[in-house]
């Protein structure tokens, strides 16, 4: 039977956002000056202030409030207007050092010398489960709605950048794509697409919402469609537009609502479809498994698709708080299975490919470098892997510049691996 499928997105100018890619660029600034650094921050964002919080082991000192400013910069908060701007919010640091309690499950590994002594000696830095997905409907392995409002948002944000064919754009957007699927699962047509973007001020309001609704379906999705030509077939002249449906939208960010870091973990995934374990991601050193082991999870899900084990994969990993070898790995390919095996053959089989100690972890994603910051909008996952020069000052003047791989969870680089495991051509 049809059935319709919603995902949505966020803008990164979206308060909730703002705070992860604040939390996001403390992690990278510590690990880029010392990679050992244990890090928990959480951001705060309301009108015209920020509040920093959480626990730090670091051998580094940051300025965190210009680490704070440059963000939010960056993001397009740089008029009084907003009431929330880069130069003049008030920013409030309540970082501590880390509990001596909970290092001490996951610092074990510093003095080992080996692989395998470090590998068995760290420990998870929490409890928890977490999960990958994966689904070949797209060609980047990612479910198609969620795919589809991350990119209506970064188009909007590159049209608001850009402040040519759209000049009245503010940073704060929130999108969402209604799917209808067939009787075999397969996307069809898209049913309704929502966008709710923050403007500047307009004379009349009734005015103000025509032009912006005629701005969005007539410069917008033909931007989109045109440099997502695979998804051309989905656009058809029935959608359902709500384009700012409450009406005026001028205020908003921080100042129309209180953002903090975490808030957006279905955007930051898989919009809804497989699962989630709970934990977010942002602020968070790789030593967390909330992050580290749901990165591992979508690196294994993307891998088994990609290697035609399945159409479509769930998987699920779970730790002990400073036990590095997890509970257990559980697989769900939801009945699209291609290999003579029960999903637990599947899990037992993928336990012997992937190493899901946090340490092999770390290594095997090259999790210890700065390469959160662009993480923390758009989503985690589906994203394309890649070699970027980042550039990081402290307060004492020193620099470090460092060549660092994006998205390592995203490559296909164990399909071959898989592909010999399972005997599959």
């Amino acid at each position: 039977m049809a059935y319709l499928f919603t995902s949505e997105s966020v803008s990164e100018g979206h308060p909730d956002k703002i705070a992860d890619q604040i939390s996001d660029a403390l992690i990278d600034n510590f690990l880029a000056f010392d990679p050992q650094s244990k890090v928990a921050c959480e951001t705060l964002v309301t009108t015209g202030q920020v509040v920093l919080a959480g626990e730090v082991k670091s051998k580094t000192y940051l300025d965190v409030q210009e680490i704070a400013r440059e963000v939010i910069r960056k993001i397009g908060y740089t008029k009084s207007e907003y009431m929330f701007d880069a130069n003049s919010c008030g920013i409030l640091s309540a970082i501590h050092e880390q509990s001596a309690d909970i290092n001490q499950g996951v610092d074990r590994a510093v003095v080992a010398k080996d692989f395998e002594t470090k590998a068995n000696a760290q420990g998870a830095g929490d409890q928890g489960m977490m999960f990958g997905y994966a689904t070949n409907e797209t060609e980047d392995f990612m479910p198609l709605a969620l795919n589809l409002s991350h990119k209506l948002l970064q188009e909007l944000a590159e049209l608001r950048r850009e402040g040519k064919e759209i000049t009245y754009l503010r940073p704060d957007a929130k999108s969402q794509v209604t799917l209808e699927y067939d009787d075999n699962n397969k996307p069809v047509r898209i049913d309704a697409i929502v966008i709710s973007t923050q403007h500047d001020d307009f004379d009349q309001e009734e005015k103000m919402l025509a032009k912006i609704k005629k701005d969005i379906i007539e410069i917008l999705i033909p931007r989109v469609i045109a440099k997502n030509p695979q998804y051309a077939h989905l656009f058809n002249d029935a959608i359902k537009y709500h384009i700012n449906p409450t009406g005026k939208f001028v205020i908003g960010g921080p100042h129309g609502d209180t953002g903090l870091t975490g808030r957006k973990i279905i955007v930051d995934t898989y919009g809804g479809k497989g699962a989630h374990g709970g934990g977010a991601f942002s602020g968070k050193d790789p030593s967390k498994v909330d992050r580290s082991a749901a990165y591992a999870t979508r690196h294994i899900a993307k891998n088994l698709v990609a290697a035609g084990v399945a159409d479509e994969v769930l998987v699920q990993v779970s730790y002990a708080i400073g036990v590095a070898k997890p509970m257990g790995i559980f697989i769900d390919t939801y009945g699209t299975a291609k290999v003579n095996l029960t999903d637990g053959e599947v899990a037992k089989v993928v336990e012997g490919i992937f190493d899901m100690r946090p340490y092999a972890i770390e290594q095997r994603l090259k999790l210890r470098n700065p390469i959160y910051s662009e993480t923390a909008a758009y989503g985690h996952m589906g994203r394309t892997p890649e070699l970027v020069i980042k550039t990081f000052k402290n307060p004492y003047g020193d620099t470090k510049t460092i060549e660092v791989e994006l998205f390592t969870w995203e490559k296909l680089d164990y399909v071959d691996a898989i592909k010999k495991a399972f005997d599959l051509k």
